[in-house]
């Protein structure tokens, strides 16, 4: 199995470290000829508005759009939560063109600043009884969910954090900065057909 990582910036070397950790060819996904080949993607957490300004730059959103309406299995991670939404509520003046393949709607910044970022355990039942440790930095959460999207991690008060609509799983943490490798194998086995 071969998943790339979007690598324009933030969290692509951490994501593509857990990969390897799990045995799978994991390669960084700068430029449309490496999507080429791919079993599944990850888009990282990092800065919205950067990623998808070099996404448009290098010519590669056009291409994961088609990727996805093929069937491509992408897993998207805070800022790559945002940028898989149909729709980003708070977009405001902020220059984000998402990629809007899944049925979800999502609020940026959720949590407020830097400071406010915080880790939690959250349980998610499709990855087993223990909890799953998340790291929540600057993060969006998903305020609306539409037909076909099941959801997969709330916090206490109700939150939406995690997501999956058929071969598209989205979370609102970093599963890539824990040592739990559950949630990027639950990814793989998306890819694989095996759930």
């Amino acid at each position: 199995m071969k998943i790339g990582v979007l690598a324009s910036q933030g969290a692509f070397a951490e994501h593509i470290l857990v990969l390897h950790r799990l045995e799978v060819e994991a390669v960084p996904v700068r430029l449309p000829r490496e999507l080429r080949g791919l079993d599944g993607l990850v888009i990282p957490g990092g800065e919205s508005t950067s990623i998808s300004k070099l996404m448009l730059d290098y010519k590669l959103t056009g291409e994961i759009k088609e990727l996805v309406r093929n069937g491509m299995p992408v897993f998207g991670t805070c800022a790559g939560m945002i940028l898989l939404a149909n729709e980003v509520s708070d977009s405001g003046n902020v220059d984000v063109e998402h990629l809007g393949v899944m049925a979800i709607t999502v609020r940026r910044n959720a949590f407020g600043r830097q400071k406010e970022s915080y880790e939690t355990e959250l349980l998610m039942p499709a990855l087993g009884e223990k909890p799953f440790p998340a790291v929540f930095i600057r993060a969006p959460i998903i305020e609306r969910v539409n037909d076909g999207v099941e959801i997969l991690a709330r916090l206490d008060d109700n939150t939406m954090v995690a997501a999956r609509q058929d071969k598209l799983l989205v979370s609102a943490f970093h599963p890539e900065l824990t040592d739990d490798l559950r949630f990027h194998r639950y990814f793989l086995d998306i890819a694989a057909g095996s759930l």
